[in-house]
């Protein structure tokens, strides 16, 4: 193990939501530390969109310039590696990367953002992000009027049915097996002509992740061009939790509206905290968790 090198505040997690956080400690002459592996969860969506003077621009670009900018503060430092683990120690916290290296720090924020659970659909994985979608805000426009599938039942599938009308009127809903929605709710999806399918989803047949159709497990196929899909999801770093922080019901990062999670002195912001998954959510995020670290470092010094 080589010798500890100290920061008032590691950030795990480079892309958006921890450059921002990275950018606004920086510009507080903090002594920073950014570690990331590389790996965003949308690595392979196209273009990223309701994010303004960035709107239609490809994720890795806005990614790169955001990291090119906030390299020019001399402060904040650089590290391609993984976490792996924390520890609570007398001063702060210390952390340890795949490779070896071992960090303390005063302040820990984490913007490690959340790793989908692909269903047992082949193609769901290659057409993730480009035609199989999270977010009609990120994404519907570029789909609008077209022929769009839903794959959620119940409750979710009942509500995301409502939200995506508002962008085309042709919907299937997908439910992979019997429909589990209200008397009420199936009036009101016929009503609105959103067409319900209970047959089970083989494949998806798509050309470099744009979808062509969908194929049932009885060799039928039906003909869309966008597939809304509400995936399960695991936290894409399990030390905030190794080091005591809570989670939501819904296995999200539990925070307060300054970022704070459960643990004192650790932050957590981005997609591993919310379900608003856009980029300019994460900014936003990002900026809070720096400003409000930054903030709490400047108390714990000046004190009274």
């Amino acid at each position: 193990m080589s010798t500890i090198k100290c920061y008032e505040v590691i950030i795990v997690g480079g892309s958006y939501s921890g450059l921002a956080a990275a950018m606004a400690l920086g510009r507080a002459l903090r002594k920073v530390l950014v570690i990331d592996s590389g790996l965003p969860c949308n690595s392979q969506t196209p273009q990223s969109h309701n994010f303004l003077t960035q709107d239609g621009q490809p994720p890795k670009e806005i990614a790169s310039l955001a990291k090119q900018q906030v390299s020019l503060y001399d402060t904040v430092e650089f590290l391609n590696d993984l976490a792996i683990k924390g520890v609570k120690t007398e001063n702060g916290f210390e952390i340890q990367t795949q490779s070896g290296k071992l960090f303390a720090a005063k302040k820990l924020i984490f913007a490690t953002g959340i790793k989908d659970v692909m269903p047992s659909i082949q193609g769901v994985s290659e057409c993730w992000g480009i035609s199989v979608l999270h977010c009609p805000y990120c994404h519907g426009y570029e789909v609008r009027g077209l022929a769009t599938g839903i794959l959620v039942n119940g409750d979710g599938g009942f509500e995301l049915a409502k939200l995506i009308s508002n962008w085309t009127k042709d919907i299937t809903l997908f439910t992979q097996g019997r429909a589990t929605f209200t008397p009420e709710q199936m009036a009101a999806l016929l009503s609105h002509n959103i067409r319900l399918e209970e047959k089970e989803i083989q494949r998806i047949e798509h050309t470099e992740g744009r979808i062509k159709y969908i194929a049932f497990k009885d060799d039928s196929k039906l003909e869309i061009k966008a597939l809304y899909a509400r995936l399960p999801f695991i936290q894409h770093c399990t030390i905030p939790e190794q080091l005591g922080c809570i989670l939501t019901e819904d296995g999200y990062l539990k925070v307060d509206a300054m970022q704070k999670t459960s643990i004192h002195g650790i932050y957590a912001c981005g997609d591993n905290a919310s379900r608003m998954r856009t980029v300019a959510n994460a900014v936003s995020m990002g900026t809070i968790a720096g400003m409000m670290v930054n903030k709490e470092l400047v108390e714990e010094h000046f004190t009274i």
